[in-house]
């Protein structure tokens, strides 16, 4: 990874130029420079001095399997705290069932059952050295001033054209690309210099976040806590990394009134003290404070002209109050990445690229909307819509919300439309739908008998992942595997593609996949023991299955095991 300062004379020619190198940025550098694409991020702070601890904490089940499957989690799990434990309380009395993040103790279907807590400033130090790992090229201390894109250059060719500045020397120089990419926050230069419209509003609601060592008698800490206050909203007691705390509350104009001469250091820390009341807490270390506005928006596009892209706040700001920041961001990241370098590597249609934009504003306008209750919620307010009695508690609304979006919060549950990757095929043949994630199972390996995640054999690579689900060992599922043979024999694209991978899923144990299938099996072949892989996709043992994942383990599209079902639907997406 370069981090020396950029001149004119080093490399200057990148597939994809990325704007910003915080999270997002790196992620999707790290992703695109493993796929075989050049690219270059471009920092205007120096990490030594804009690094803190705050910022982001949570990395909630989905965004652990993205990562997982790019093989980036190991070191997140190592410095990280896995929370599996929530907390309420109200005038100092614990409140049994839990709400707001009670739903943490029920999560499902995946082998992340928890939610990582780590400090921001730590995940982008993994990531800067994963970044190093792939030799991908990061400057910092520089900053965009410029870019143009000329139109009358082909999408193959480069032409965007983005000017920067280092501010340590003040001298200019420019880079070519394919793309550019705003993942430089929320008053993103990139968007702005784009002229995409960043749509909603702030509002006059203030929160406040403070990290550190702290001693209470508060019974349980290790938990994500929500404290009801009357006084302060919904209080966070969120449990960091290295034994640290988060406290966090609503600064309203009432608590502002009480220090005309603004918040200090000294107003945070007290004011926290007070917003835990009747618990008694003490500081023993302070890392991290902040004060910040409320609000919701939106960029009106997430991609421009073809060649520019948004990601992370630069697309997208909302509360912290679902703690859905960060992980926003890396499902943008990961969404772009493989879409983007299928494009660059001539594999895609251009429609597949297309996809980013309305797949991705769709999840993100779904958080908005809920995030603006919660928001006024947890600062003890009654959203516009509310009817009900006045003098109720807000914080009871404020737990439903949380209830009925819990797959959403978790990401388990985020899907997508039908477009040109989610393809709906016949009704009764898989029970997961195109455009969602599939359930997170076990098969095993041959000979060893181990268990294995699917999702641990199906990585992220770029690659299209064909998984063919033989079923009971009938007449008929192996005369739709000799059938299906004699289609690859004569449509060899299907296994000479370097964006298509193949996988056989067998059903029951055995002790060779050659002898259990009385023939070669499709790729590589894992036995599904107990039948739990073919019931949890809802795959009837007499019928068999195809089932294609997209490069970002979602299902593509489900269809009987049928070569040219699964050859027309690759062939829709792919230059074969």
């Amino acid at each position: 990874m370069t981090t020396s300062e950029p001149t004119v004379t080093g490399n200057t020619v990148y597939d994809v130029v990325i704007v910003g190198g915080g999270p997002v940025g790196l992620l999707l550098a790290y992703q695109l420079k493993r796929f075989g694409i050049s690219v270059c991020v471009l920092e205007q702070h120096r990490k030594e001095t804009q690094d803190a601890y705050g910022r982001a904490i949570a990395l909630f089940p989905r965004t652990l399997e993205l990562l997982d499957q790019l093989g980036l989690l190991d070191p997140m799990l190592q410095l990280g705290f896995a929370c599996r434990n929530s907390v309420t309380y109200k005038n100092g009395e614990q409140i049994i069932p839990g709400r707001v993040w009670a739903f943490m103790e029920n999560i499902k279907d995946t082998s992340f059952d928890f939610t990582l807590v780590l400090r921001q400033m730590y995940t982008e130090s993994i990531l800067r050295d994963k970044l190093q790992s792939v030799g991908a090229v990061y400057h910092q201390g520089v900053e965009c001033i410029d870019f143009d894109c000329d139109e009358a250059i082909s999408v193959d060719g480069h032409s965007v054209t983005s000017t920067f500045v280092n501010r340590a020397t003040e001298e200019t120089f420019q880079f070519k690309s394919k793309y550019i990419i705003g993942a430089d926050g929320g008053r993103s230069f990139v968007r702005r210099h784009a002229g995409i419209a960043f749509e909603g509003d702030t509002s006059e609601d203030k929160w406040i976040r403070i990290d550190g060592i702290v001693e209470t008698d508060m019974p349980i800490t290790r938990a994500y806590g929500a404290i009801e206050s009357e006084t302060h909203g919904n209080v966070l007691w969120a449990p960091l990394d290295h034994g640290a705390t988060r406290i966090g509350y609503a600064y309203s104009p009432a608590i502002a009134a009480k220090y005309p001469d603004g918040v200090t250091q000294e107003v945070v820390v007290q004011e926290a003290i007070e917003s835990m009341k009747p618990f008694r807490v003490e500081f023993k270390e302070i890392h991290w404070w902040t004060l910040y506005t409320i609000g919701q928006r939106i960029a009106k596009t997430f991609s421009s002209r073809g060649r520019i892209f948004l990601c992370g706040d630069a697309a997208h700001t909302h509360s912290s109050g679902a703690a859905q920041g960060l992980n926003t961001g890396i499902h943008d990241a990961v969404n772009l990445a493989w879409k983007l370098a299928l494009q660059i590597q001539g594999t895609a249609r251009p429609e597949v690229l297309q996809t980013y934009a309305s797949e991705r504003a769709s999840a993100v306008q779904k958080l908005i909307e809920y995030d603006k209750d919660i928001a006024l919620l947890m600062s003890y307010k009654w959203p516009a819509w509310y009817k009900g009695d006045a003098q109720a508690d807000p914080h009871l609304v404020l737990g439903e919300i949380f209830d009925r979006t819990a797959s959403f919060n978790t990401g388990l549950g985020i899907s997508y439309s039908e477009n040109i990757l989610n393809q709906k095929q016949r009704d009764d043949i898989c029970s997961v739908i195109p455009g969602s994630r599939p359930p997170d199972v076990k098969v095993t390996v041959p000979g060893t008998n181990q268990g294995i995640r699917l999702q641990d054999i199906t990585p992220n690579q770029a690659t299209f992942w064909v998984l063919i689900f033989t079923g009971s060992n009938n007449l008929k599922i192996q005369g739709l595997m000799q059938e299906l043979q004699r289609f690859l024999d004569t449509t060899s694209e299907l296994i000479s593609c370097k964006a298509i991978r193949w996988l056989t899923i067998i059903t029951g144990a055995g002790c060779s996949p050659y002898e259990a299938l009385e023939r070669r099996p499709f790729g590589d072949a894992y036995f599904d023991a107990d039948n739990v892989a073919h019931d949890s996709l809802g795959i009837q043992l007499e019928e068999g299955a195809g089932v294609i994942l997209r490069p970002d383990g979602m299902v593509g599209t489900t269809c009987g095991i049928r070569g040219d079902t699964i050859h027309q639907y690759l062939s829709s997406i792919l230059y074969l």
